[in-house]
């Protein structure tokens, strides 16, 4: 499942499992959304996560690896460009920057981990 926080607005959450699906706890991975929005016309990405089309008319790969683990997926290019479409709506791309206070941000990091930016 694909979710997106305008709060954090470069992020999109990809879960895999949890309630529902056979596991207890979910999966989540936090994704670039320049990176998926890329991804939707060529290979891109380095290192853990990589997106881009296949041969196939409406179909993406997506390869997520940690340093024990991989996986290669498939998923449709048109429901991942209806779901960035969506995004768009709620933060265009571009202005990703005037949604965060980078004194804010800064402040949360300088505390050691204990205030959250999404609280707010």
């Amino acid at each position: 499942m694909f979710s997106y926080d305008a709060r954090d607005p470069f992020a999109v959450w990809i879960t895999f499992g949890g309630a529902g699906f056979g596991t207890e706890d979910g999966v989540t991975w936090v994704v670039g959304r320049d990176l998926l929005r890329a991804g939707l016309d060529w290979p891109t990405g380095d290192g853990d996560v990589r997106v881009g089309p296949t041969a196939a008319t409406d179909v993406l790969f997506l390869h997520l690896r940690t340093p024990v683990d991989e996986a290669l997926m498939e998923l449709s290019r048109t429901a991942l460009a209806t779901f960035l479409g969506a995004t768009e709506m709620l933060m265009p791309f571009g202005a990703e920057e005037t949604a965060i206070d980078f004194d804010d941000e800064l402040s949360v990091l300088l505390s050691d981990g204990d205030g959250d930016p999404t609280s707010r």
